[in-house]
């Protein structure tokens, strides 16, 4: 297992111990990490070994990190950069596809399947500002939302994602960024201790994904404070109070896409789970300028998925992506 991945995650647990996330310490397994065997996830020891090849701080000199703008970047001084640019784009390129960011990494530009920070634009204007807060990113990818919520003046941003190469991906980024407070478990969101101390939690692209999306609702209810703000995206239909997309089979060729709710039918469904104050403060329809192809990433991406002769409609016949964001408070 790799030294840089054992490291960090060491760090985060004896950071704890003066948190409000206390609690997590004897609950956090140490060998958390052990769920990420080779075993598990045929390209794990290339991309630990990609990890590793990284250069080291002392190689890298005094870095600048910015977390406030389009690309989530760290630079140093040219010269080093240039000296450094080769093995850490290829390193970088070891762990593709990319699919939130944009990145910009010692020179390295990062062009991920998704320009997540559009994503971010249409809601940071709308949400609790995040100054000294204390922040839980759900299904989080490689940390980019997270990363930019640190950015926003975010006290401690702590993701949740069980995908490996995701979790790589961000011990690269946190990496060659230095010492941040930020950290990524390799959990659903299931599987944590749930305690109350969140002031804002993010569920982007999640909501469909899950068989039951009331239980995760609640789950997620279960993680905010008195008070908390729930930040939710995900994919809506047009419709009223009584409408819901449930795929026959696929949606988008995704096969884990189980319900799409009416953005009517989602503000019942949080507060039937006990949210109050809920907005919805943006639907917008994805499009190939937000989600596309890169040399960063796969051979598909949202282009493929669309019918050639209709872009406004999937490959499986269904209305084409539309996302809302809504927020919600816990108030009890």
């Amino acid at each position: 297992m790799s030294n840089r991945l054992d490291d960090q995650y060491q760090q985060f647990r004896e950071s704890l111990t003066a948190s409000v996330l206390a609690t997590w310490q004897d609950a956090l397994p140490a060998d958390a990490l052990g769920l990420l065997n080779p075993y598990r996830h045929g390209n794990l020891v290339e991309w630990l070994q990609a990890l590793e090849r990284l250069p080291a701080p002392s190689e890298m000199g005094a870095r600048v990190c910015r977390l406030d703008t389009r690309h989530v970047s760290v630079t140093t001084d040219q010269a080093t950069q240039r000296q450094l640019h080769a093995e850490v784009e290829h390193a970088l390129r070891s762990l593709m596809p990319w699919r939130k960011g944009p990145y910009s990494l010692l020179g390295v530009e990062i062009d991920s399947e998704w320009r997540s920070d559009k994503k971010w634009d249409r809601l940071i204007g709308h949400i609790e500002p995040l100054s000294g807060r204390m922040v839980l990113d759900v299904g989080c990818g490689n940390g980019y939302h997270m990363w930019r919520a640190l950015g926003a003046g975010a006290k401690r941003a702590v993701g949740v994602d069980p995908t490996a190469l995701y979790l790589v991906q961000f011990a690269a980024v946190r990496h060659l960024m230095g010492d941040h407070p930020i950290q990524i478990l390799p959990y659903g969101l299931e599987d944590l201790p749930r305690i109350a101390v969140f002031d804002t939690v993010f569920s982007m692209g999640v909501l469909y994904h899950r068989r039951d999306p009331m239980s995760h609702l609640q789950e997620l209810r279960e993680c905010l404070h008195r008070d908390g703000e729930l930040v939710l995206e995900t994919l809506v239909v047009e419709g009223d109070a009584q409408t819901v997309l449930v795929p026959e089979d696929r949606y988008a060729k995704m096969r884990n896409v189980w319900f799409i709710p009416s953005v009517a039918m989602l503000k019942i469904w949080l507060a039937r789970v006990g949210f109050t104050e809920i907005r919805c403060v943006d639907v917008t329809p994805t499009t190939t300028d937000e989600q596309r192809c890169t040399d960063w990433t796969g051979r598909h991406s949202l282009a493929d998925f669309l019918d050639p002769d209709d872009p406004g409609r999937t490959a499986d016949g269904y209305p084409g992506p539309l996302r809302a964001i809504v927020t919600a408070k816990r108030r009890y």
